[in-house]
C-alpha cells in the first residue's frame, strides 16, 4: 500500500506561491473574467465579488443566488431567483458575457430521467432572470446531457463543456465542448469530445493558466476528482492525478475553480457522499492542496454550482499614510490597543492615560505583500501581524512570510463605515475579537462572527 504524503500546511503552500514565476499567475481564462488577471487585492473604490447560483438539496426546481466578498462567507442575494418554465434546474453554471449580461446554463431534468437538452437563461442584475431556451444537444442516440459548464477562452470564444451519455450505456459519460457561433449565444458548433479524458468522466471543469488548459473531472467509477492538462481546449488531455491525489476524498463532484485575491486558487466541490460542500486551496498551480474545509452555512443546502469572480465598484477602504484608531463595531467603547506587543480590545475613553491612547493609535500603510491591501504600524515602527493566529506587533524582518502575515485585505463590515480585515495569506480568516483579544480566525458564516470582526476606523486617540 502506498501512503499519501501528509497534506501540506497553508503556510507551506503559500511559500510555494512566492517561488512561482510571474507567468504562472497570468490567468488565461476564468468564466466571467474573459482573460484578465485577478491576483491582487481590490483597488480603492472597488470590491471583489463572488457569485454562485446553486440548486437546493431540497428542491431542484429553482435556484438561489448567493454572493461573497471572500469566497468563503456566501450570503443570500435572492431566493428562488430563477425557476424555469418547465422541467428542472440542476448544476447551474454562471458567467458574465462581454455584452454585460449574466448567463446561466443548466441540466434540465432530474438524474432519473432522460435529459437531452441543456437550458439557458439571462439576467442583467443576477436577481431577475429570463428563460431563453432549452437546447437539444445534437448527439446521436443521446440519453443524458448533464452539468454544462461555461468556459470563456483567452481569445474571447464562449464555450460550454457538457457531460453526455448515449442510450447504449446511459451512465457512461464523456465530456464534450460546444462553441458559440454568434454573440447572442443562440447558435452552437457541433459537439466535440474532449480528447484524452475518456469515457466515464463527468462534471469536467476547465481553467486556463497561461497557455495550458487544466481539467478537473470526476471519475464516475472511482468517485474521485481527477486532474489533467492539455495544450488545446479540445485536448488531448493527459490525466496525471487520479485516486485521492489531493486529499479531498471520494464521492466528490461538481468541481469549480477560481483565483483568489492573493493569487492562490480555490476549488469548490460537492461532497454529496457526506452532505458537505467543501473548498480547498492551492498555491503551486494545482500540485498540492490544503485540507478541505466545509463551506459555512451552505453545506447540506446548496448543490453543484459554479463560482464566478468580478471586481465591482464600492467596497471598504481606509485612508493610507494616516493615523487611525479602530473601534469595535459591536462593543463601541472598546478599541484596538497594543498591550505587551499583543493586540487587544480594551475600553479606551477620553480619560484614558496618554500611554493607552498612544497604544490605541496606528499608522495605516500600504500592505507589505500587496499595496492594494493594508498594514498597520505602531508608534515604535513595529507591524501588526498574525503569529499562531494571534494579533501581535513585531519588527519587519524583510521576509516574504512576514510581509504576508502583516497584510490584510479590507472587506465591508456590518455597520456603516466599518471594515473587516481579512488575512492576506489565510483567506477567509479575519481579525476578530474574542475575550477582548484580537485573533485571526476562520469565518463561520454567522452574523456574530461578522460583527466581532467589524471595526470602524476613527480619528486617532493620539
Amino acid at each position: 500500500m502506498t501512503t499519501r504524503p501528509p497534506t501540506p500546511s497553508r503556510r507551506t503552500l503559500l511559500r510555494a506561491l512566492t517561488a512561482l514565476p510571474a507567468s504562472a499567475l497570468v490567468l488565461g481564462e476564468l468564466p466571467g473574467l474573459l482573460g484578465t488577471a485577478e491576483a491582487a487585492a481590490p483597488t480603492s473604490g472597488h470590491a471583489t465579488r463572488y457569485t454562485i447560483v446553486p440548486f437546493l438539496n431540497s428542491d431542484d426546481g429553482t435556484v438561489n443566488v448567493y454572493q461573497s466578498d471572500d469566497a468563503a462567507d456566501f450570503r443570500l442575494l435572492q431566493s428562488s431567483a430563477y425557476t424555469p418554465p418547465s422541467n428542472r434546474i440542476r448544476d447551474a453554471s454562471i458567467f458574465k458575457h462581454a455584452n454585460g449580461y449574466y448567463y446561466l446554463t443548466y441540466t434540465t431534468h432530474t438524474w432519473e430521467d432522460v435529459s437531452t437538452t441543456i437550458g439557458f437563461a439571462r439576467s442583467a442584475d443576477r436577481v431577475n432572470w429570463t428563460f431563453l431556451y432549452d437546447y437539444p444537444v445534437p448527439i446521436t442516440d443521446l440519453s443524458r446531457a448533464w452539468a454544462p459548464e461555461w468556459f470563456v477562452d483567452s481569445d474571447g470564444s464562449v464555450n460550454v463543456i457538457v457531460s453526455c451519455s448515449t442510450t447504449d450505456d446511459e451512465w457512461i459519460f464523456t465530456p464534450y465542448v460546444l462553441t458559440a457561433t454568434n454573440s447572442a449565444l443562440t447558435a452552437w458548433s457541433s459537439p466535440v469530445a474532449l480528447s484524452g479524458i475518456g469515457s466515464n468522466h463527468i462534471d469536467t471543469y476547465i481553467v486556463k493558466v497561461g497557455s495550458t488548459y487544466h481539467a478537473f473531472t470526476k471519475n464516475e467509477t472511482a468517485k474521485y476528482i481527477e486532474y489533467g492538462t492539455a495544450a488545446s481546449l479540445k485536448g488531448p488531455y493527459a490525466i496525471s492525478r487520479t485516486g485521492d491525489w489531493a486529499g479531498w476524498g471520494s464521492y466528490r463532484e461538481g468541481p469549480s475553480v477560481v483565483q483568489l485575491d492573493n493569487g492562490g486558487w480555490r476549488i469548490f466541490f460537492d461532497g454529496y457522499g457526506d452532505g458537505t460542500y467543501y473548498y480547498s486551496d492551492s498555491y503551486d498551480t494545482f500540485a498540492t492542496w490544503s485540507t478541505p474545509t466545509a463551506l459555512p452555512t451552505l453545506s447540506g443546502t446548496a448543490r453543484h454550482f459554479t463560482v464566478i469572480k468580478e471586481a465591482v465598484t464600492g467596497g471598504a477602504s481606509v485612508t493610507k499614510n494616516a493615523t487611525r484608531s479602530f473601534q469595535s463595531a459591536n462593543y463601541t467603547t472598546r478599541y484596538w490597543e497594543e498591550q505587551s506587543a499583543l493586540l487587544n480590545l480594551p475600553v479606551v475613553t477620553g480619560s484614558s492615560t496618554a500611554a493607552d491612547k498612544q497604544a490605541a493609535t496606528f499608522t495605516v500603510v500600504a500592505g507589505l505583500a500587496d499595496s492594494n491591501g493594508y498594514s498597520f504600524r505602531d508608534a515604535s515602527g513595529n507591524y501588526l501581524r498574525h503569529y499562531d493566529f494571534r494579533g501581535r506587533f513585531d519588527a519587519n524582518d524583510g521576509t516574504t512570510t512576514f510581509a504576508q502575515d502583516a497584510t490584510f485585505i479590507a472587506r465591508t463590515g456590518t455597520t456603516s463605515g466599518s471594515v473587516r480585515f481579512e488575512s492576506y495569506n489565510y483567506p477567509g480568516h479575519y481579525l476578530r475579537h474574542y475575550n477582548y483579544q484580537l485573533r485571526v480566525s476562520l469565518t463561520d458564516g454567522t452574523d456574530l462572527f461578522r460583527q466581532d470582526s467589524s471595526f470602524v476606523p476613527v480619528t486617532s486617540w493620539a
